[in-house]
């Protein structure tokens, strides 16, 4: 292989708390500007409870995007068609890794229509991928109330 290539893999439990740290630090920094520190910790709090992480997280296929050993990313689809849970390190942000995860995530099952439930932060990159918002949602967390957005994509013809 050669360095600096970009692998997309499928995860396995061992990478759970590697992922937990993607998700924690992306949700607290790329998404600062969208929500409250507040809102920040009630979705994406410090402490958490491994067994738990792990058995939501694996609920669906959920893949990692690598480089040099590195995980950099990963998302999650489910044989539904609910894309959940794409997140990329903060310093790797807009290098193209989320995109190269969520085309591995949109060709995984062979459903017509793709759902995502996108966060303020994460919309514009929907949108920019043919995602059409279906509707704005306020979600509870921890006693905090977030907005999001129930979005959609058709698939003309799976891959």
């Amino acid at each position: 292989m050669a360095a600096d290539q970009l692998t997309i893999r499928p995860c396995v439990p061992a990478d759970a708390p590697a992922l937990r740290r993607i998700f924690y630090d992306a949700v607290h920094t790329a998404c600062a500007a969208d929500y409250t520190p507040a809102q920040l910790d009630a979705w994406a709090p410090k402490d958490y409870d491994p067994a738990a992480w792990a058995e939501a997280l694996f609920c669906r296929t959920v893949l990692a995007a690598e480089r040099d050993g590195a995980l950099l990313g990963f998302g999650s689809v489910g044989p539904d068609g609910y894309l959940d849970l794409l997140y990329v390190r903060p310093e790797r942000q807009g290098q193209g890794l989320g995109a190269a995860l969520c085309d591995a995530l949109e060709g995984l099952y062979p459903v017509g229509r793709l759902t995502v439930h996108a966060s303020r932060t994460a919309r514009p990159f929907f949108e920019t991928r043919g995602w059409r918002v279906v509707r704005a949602q306020r979600v509870e967390r921890r006693g905090q109330t977030l907005e999001n957005f129930v979005m959609e994509k058709e698939l003309t013809a799976w891959m």
